[in-house]
């Protein structure tokens, strides 16, 4: 095996290990950042839902009921 060979590949094999570390550094920041809690319904203190009301409580003696989403609006495993 010649040295420009050799060299080559160690060049190649740091590079992926960075680019390995760099995206998994990053990606895992910017997913958690952006989960929000989001208003679904509320209930009354009997436990149900009031006829006619929105996702997001108007009014005394309710309770807001919300779920945690990402930006597809989906509810991601563990996070509810």
């Amino acid at each position: 095996m010649t040295a420009k060979l050799t060299a080559r590949r160690f060049a190649t094999a740091l590079g992926a290990g960075a680019a390995v570390i760099a995206l998994g550094l990053g990606g895992a920041t910017a997913a958690q950042a952006k989960i929000t809690p989001v208003d679904t319904s509320c209930t009354n203190n009997g436990g149900h839902q009031p006829g006619g009301q929105q996702p997001t409580c108007t009014g005394g003696g309710l309770t807001q009921n919300s779920d945690n989403e990402n930006p597809a609006g989906h509810a991601p495993p563990g996070q509810n």
